[in-house]
């Protein structure tokens, strides 16, 4: 996706060889243009699976996810990383390594939220070790929900992330995936698409 890949190569801050800052467009201040583009390419994306959730982790996923499913016309549901006073019983919980963050969160959804039959899109804003896509796609599951797809906005294609979840036979979309973040810049992947696991 030109769009966002010209945006990372614009505001995006390399802080490593693992880091990659984008607080500017997309996980503090949000360019709502931009998500509402990144919310048709992954409903275009995943317009034959018919999807009937999309489900993130708060709070970063929550502005691409919430583009996807209005594009799709489906709900969204997003994963708390921290308990309520009204959110309290019949929770489908995870814990979650994030990366980033360098912390573990237990994540969780109100059963009531998720049912069989359910084929849910899992969206999220990064991807490196695919701890967070992992775990909602093991919640969506403990619901009887499919997992039929994984979006995510920025993959860090050098973390075994991508790899992973497609060894585990999801399919997988990323809408910028990145090659290197070395000598403080952005090279981007040259992935096909889709990216999906033959089985």
């Amino acid at each position: 996706m030109e769009l966002l890949k010209n945006k990372v190569l614009q505001e995006g801050i390399v802080l490593g060889e693992q880091v990659l800052k984008v607080d500017s467009f997309l996980n503090h201040q949000v360019d709502p243009v931009l998500m509402m583009e990144i919310g048709k390419e992954f409903a275009a994306r995943f317009a034959g699976e018919r999807i009937t959730k999309v489900l993130t982790i708060e709070s970063s996923g929550i502005a691409p996810a919430v583009m996807t499913a209005l594009q799709l016309g489906v709900p969204l549901i997003f994963a708390r990383k921290r308990k309520s006073l009204t959110l309290r019983d019949d929770l489908l919980t995870e814990k979650v390594y994030s990366f980033t963050k360098q912390e573990e969160s237990e994540v969780s959804v109100s059963k009531k939220f998720l049912s069989p039959g359910d084929r849910v899109l899992l969206i999220d804003d990064f991807l490196a070790n695919g701890e967070a896509a992992f775990g909602l796609a093991r919640i969506s599951e403990k619901a009887g929900a499919t997992v039929a797809g994984i979006g995510i906005v920025i993959e860090k294609a050098f973390q075994p992330g991508g790899r992973k979840l497609l060894d585990a036979g999801y399919r997988v979309e990323s809408l910028a995936p990145i090659a290197s973040l070395a000598d403080g810049r952005v090279t981007f992947a040259d992935k096909p698409e889709p990216q999906t696991n033959p089985v």
